[in-house]
């Protein structure tokens, strides 16, 4: 059974950074790729960022682009997601999940096998 464990949200200024982690296991970790997803309330699930399997490739959402990071240790079996620059409006429960191949990169939630139990961020103005 597959198991993702994230931290490292929490309340945060506006222009402030925060760095998420995502803990896998149960799973040949390094072998997929990884994505971070965030629902705000009363939204879908959005895509944020993913990474390959060998961490070469990433893929962001355009409103991402140069304020958040995602990055991986696959010895350390885990994923972050180092967000700068942070807005009002990156307030949500960020999910990490595990794609279904190695380079599994795209911004459809049904591309991801297993998902954590979200972290919150809060950012305040």
């Amino acid at each position: 059974q597959v198991q993702l464990v994230e931290s490292g949200g929490g309340l945060v200024q506006a222009g402030g950074s925060l760095r998420l982690s995502c803990a896998a296991s149960g799973r040949t970790f390094s072998s997929y790729a990884m994505g971070w997803f965030r629902q705000a309330p009363g939204k879908e699930r959005d895509f944020v960022s993913a990474i390959s399997w060998s961490g070469d490739t990433t893929n962001y959402a355009d409103s991402m682009k140069g304020r958040f990071t995602i990055s991986r240790d696959n010895a350390k079996n885990t994923v972050y997601l180092q967000m700068n620059s942070l807005k009002p409006e990156d307030t949500a429960v960020y999910y990490c999940a595990v794609g279904r191949s190695g380079y599994t990169l795209g911004s459809a939630p049904e591309w991801y096998d297993y998902w954590g139990q979200g972290t919150q961020v809060t950012v305040s103005s």
